[in-house]
């Protein structure tokens, strides 16, 4: 009998979003790696959402940086540090600290950061240090440092779970949060009283559970809950014990909130009287009330005032801090929050301390020994690339993050870092579009490489393992910033050699010369030994030294972070309509889709999550569309003042008339013109200095194609000329959406170039001249190499199942011949496009369990496992089923 398969388990944290969902990778001695959720983990008690389920699969060594590089040549590690510290120290020499400037990520670990933000505040002596945390979660920082005198998040997952009322604005929560968007539904389901608020121009997949969608106009936030701020106040809904116990600056909040009358109100939100109106009723007479916010209020030219305009009407009622009461800010990244709590933000110094208060800085400088704190704030991220576009900043060090993607404005930021005299990239990939632009790179762990810690949304540390061996010569990116410390001449404070002695040091600074003043203290584990952090258990912070770990709220009883210990009403007016104009008509609305993450440098490599949406789209409005001649799966090309992009159609009433949403995570290695980024104007709330991603004016046309095309090949892709094109992996293979505008070149030679096909081998295939169409196959004896279909039209085949030919055996001509007709004989259905990444459920599938009676999610479910997992697809799943049902009783 063969020996049974050794695992070993891990326990880690998903590198995902900010939800911090616990994860249990399991390693063969073949080396074979899965992953399924922590089932003790707090955050998410064993759920995980689709990417998470697929983290095995993104964990391959292709296209990896393994070694350091200089010029594109291949260098060692002594040799690139000691340029790094060179060129940095020189620029300091020569142009004073602030000509040098580090962009980090919220991908990094805490420890990472800590260290990058050290090294740059503390011994540099320059506060430019930004992170691409400035473009998600900024604006709320900066609301509650105006409100409660410090960055608090005052409430716990749990209180979502225990509310009556949970408002949800801003947020697409099944898709960007899955599984807290889980155990909301989970209880929902179990307390049929609970009530779901939904506040989103999109009518997006997290209204299948809202009892209430309100489709408020772009950057309609700060009039809308400046309106319930009214309404509370008048109808007597408010604790005037608790607003004069504990807050200052309530007159003059209602004063500026009361500004707008009830039309106005309607003008400002485009909401009815009667929504208004129900709204402000259910909040008013629910005591137990959540409203959670992300991006849709943070992103945004007035997303502070947002924030602030949430935060007062919890304020106010006295709803905050209690269970099931208080706003909730949902983080975006998986270490947005870690990033924070070591002043990874250019205004903020670690342990949330306050780069502007002199007697911070002090107290920072000392615990440091630092020679010369910076002492005043750095450059936030759009300025700090204003500052390297016009020569101030002349060495840049970006960390874990794709600012040529992800910037607004994004073509200047590119053409900005191609011109600093010198740019080092710490990354796991060695062709990003930022990372074409390296004078230096660096290879980074990745996750399941590399160790420390990660804080969630909810102040919940936990730990990212180690369960892999490094590979090549990559390294932990505290270790690169501390190696470049001490090159620099600061040995003595760089001495760490391990990530748990990092941890150490974070911990105590938190509890240095504390005693309760500020929130953020984890003091407990300042003594933290290697094998005591290896152990470390989830924990949510404040656990100051000599106490127990235990769950915490803050402000039930006041206790603010202010000098007088009360929190601030911040008195904001409705922001200013940026409407659309003649030449730009349309609100360009950004964001992400449920399987891809980022600039999907980790999702992209997965076959499965990149089957539910393969290519970069725009949802626009049915009326729109005609108005413009687009028909569903045309492509589209859309404007602004600062870039374009062209995309998919994708034609549908859950976007408002005069709006258009883009996706965020298309970039030139996976589209021809997909950094919708580009489009985005570099308009910055004034206190936070968050880009305003939400609410950009463009222009929408049909893009004029001659001839579309689909392809699947075995080899990725290589270079080609195409006006649209659009890549995704796929099961055995690669995937190809095309476009030309004229009639393209000899087509067989093409195949041959861009495939990588051998002369030897010849197609079989057809032309139709009446229709049009061309379709050419080729093989390597029974095995699929690549299929090129072509079309005047948007290319009718079925993807799904072309897809599934690259891993099947064609053994004879009739199964050759199948493959050039585009879809499956009788014999073997076509699963149709991908519902379930999950379990690769397509919609023909669902259809067909329709028809045989299973009219409902959990029958859908038990028939095919679809929704059963993470669950981020069972409003599409009740979707599909209402339009059957719907269709078949007409």
């Amino acid at each position: 009998m063969p020996e049974p398969v050794q695992e070993k388990c891990t326990k880690t944290t998903c590198p995902y979003c900010g939800v911090g969902c616990g994860v249990i990778a399991r390693v063969s001695d073949d080396g074979t790696v899965s992953v399924k959720g922590d089932p003790e983990h707090p955050a998410n008690f064993g759920r995980l959402c689709s990417k998470g389920s697929a983290l095995a699969e993104t964990l391959d060594l292709e296209g990896r940086l393994l070694y350091p590089e200089i010029g594109g040549r291949r260098a060692g590690w002594d040799e690139a540090l000691a340029l790094v510290a060179e060129r940095f120290s020189q620029s300091i020499a020569e142009h004073g600290p602030d000509s040098v400037a580090f962009y980090v990520s919220g991908q990094l670990l805490t420890e990472d950061y800590y260290i990058a933000n050290k090294l740059m505040k503390g011994f540099i002596g320059s506060g430019n240090i930004d992170t691409n945390s400035r473009l998600c979660m900024s604006s709320s920082v900066a609301g509650h440092r105006r409100a409660f005198g410090s960055d608090t998040v005052p409430g716990t997952y749990e209180d979502l779970e225990l509310a009556d009322l949970v408002v949800l604005t801003g947020s697409n929560l099944a898709w960007c949060h899955p599984v807290l968007y889980q155990r909301l539904a989970s209880a929902k389901a179990s307390q049929p009283e609970m009530k779901v608020v939904v506040i989103d121009p999109r009518r997006t997949m997290t209204s299948d559970i809202a009892d209430m969608h309100l489709a408020i106009a772009p950057d309609g936030d700060t009039a809308l809950f400046n309106g319930l701020f009214t309404h509370l106040a008048t109808s007597g809904a408010i604790d005037q014990n608790y607003i004069s116990a504990h807050t200052r600056g309530f007159p003059e909040a209602f004063a500026a909130a009361s500004a707008l009358d009830l039309p106005a109100l309607t003008r400002a939100t485009g909401l009815t009287q009667t929504e208004l109106g129900d709204f402000y009723r259910l909040f008013e007479e629910t005591e137990k009330v959540v409203t959670c916010y992300s991006q849709g209020v943070n992103q945004s030219a007035a997303g502070t005032d947002k924030v602030n305009a949430i935060l007062n009407c919890h304020l106010a009622t006295g709803r905050i801090g209690r269970p099931g009461m208080g706003p909730f800010s949902l983080t975006g990244q998986p270490n947005a929050m870690g990033g924070r709590e070591v002043g990874g933000l250019a205004n903020m110094l670690a342990a949330h301390l306050d780069l502007e208060k002199e007697h911070h800085r002090n107290l920072v400088q000392r615990f440091w020994n630092a020679p010369g704190l910076a002492t005043k704030p750095g450059l936030k991220a759009v300025d700090m690339f204003r500052a390297v576009a016009d020569g101030r900043i002349k060495a840049l060090w970006i960390m874990a993050t794709n600012p040529v993607v992800s910037m607004p404005d994004a073509d200047a930021v590119e053409a900005a870092i191609k011109a600093c005299p010198f740019v080092v990239i710490s990354d796991v990939l060695r062709e990003t579009d930022t990372a074409r632009h390296a004078h230096v790179t660096l290879p980074s762990l990745g996750w399941g490489e590399k160790s420390g810690t990660v804080t969630n949304s909810e102040r919940r540390i936990s730990r990212q393992r180690a369960f892999l061996v490094a590979p090549g010569e990559a390294r932990a990116d505290w270790w690169q910033l501390a190696e470049v410390g001490r090159r620099m001449g600061f040995a003595e404070a760089f001495g760490h050699t391990s990530p748990a002695e990092v941890f150490a040091e974070h911990a105590a600074l938190s509890g240095f010369e504390n005693d309760g003043r500020r929130d953020f203290d984890i003091s407990a584990h300042a003594a933290i030994d290697e094998a005591g952090y290896d152990d470390l258990p989830p924990f949510q912070w404040p656990q100051p030294k000599g106490t127990a770990p235990e769950e915490r709220r803050f402000f039930a009883e006041g206790g603010f972070y202010h000098p007088d210990r009360r929190a601030n009403f911040i008195a904001v007016e409705a922001a200013k309509a940026r409407p659309a104009n003649d030449a730009f008509p349309f609100t360009l609305n950004t964001g992400r889709v449920r399987d891809h993450w980022h600039t999907m440098t980790r999702t992209g490599k997965s076959a499965r999550l990149s089957s539910h949406l393969a290519e970069p789209f725009v949802e626009i409005h049915p009326r729109d569309a005609q108005k413009l001649g687009i028909a569903d799966a045309d492509l589209v090309t859309i404007e602004s003042p600062y870039g374009v992009v062209v995309v998919r159609a994708l034609i549908t009433e859950r976007q408002a008339e005069g709006n258009l949403f883009v996706p965020m995570h298309w970039n030139d290695q996976f589209a021809a013109k997909g950094r919708v980024d580009a489009l985005v104007p570099p308009v910055t709330d004034p206190f936070s200095g968050q880009p305003a991603s939400k609410n950009v004016a463009v222009r929408a046309t049909r893009f004029a194609a001659k001839t579309y095309g689909f392809a699947v090949s075995a080899q990725k892709p290589e270079v080609f000329d195409a006006p649209y094109w659009a890549v995704a992996k796929a099961e055995g293979g690669w995937r190809m959406e095309l476009a030309f505008r004229g009639n393209g070149p000899d087509w067989i030679d093409w195949c041959r170039q861009v495939f990588s096909i051998a002369a030897d081998i010849e197609p079989i295939g057809y032309t139709d001249r009446t229709s049009g169409e061309l379709r050419l196959a080729f093989f390597d004896e029974d095995r699929l190499l690549a299929a090129l279909f072509l079309s005047p039209r948007p290319v009718a085949v079925a993807r799904n199942w072309a897809v599934s030919q690259l891993g099947a055996s064609h053994a004879n001509l009739s199964r050759r011949f199948a493959v050039t007709a585009g879809r499956p004989g009788a014999d073997k259905p076509d699963p149709g496009a991908t519902v379930c990444s999950c379990f690769s459920v397509g919609v023909n599938q669902i259809t067909a369990a329709i028809r045989d009676g299973c009219h409902n999610v959990e029958t859908i479910g038990e028939k095919l496992s679809a929704g059963t997992n993470c669950g981020s697809c069972r409003a599409e799943i009740r979707g599909i089923i209402h339009a059957c049902l719907a269709a078949a009783a007409e």
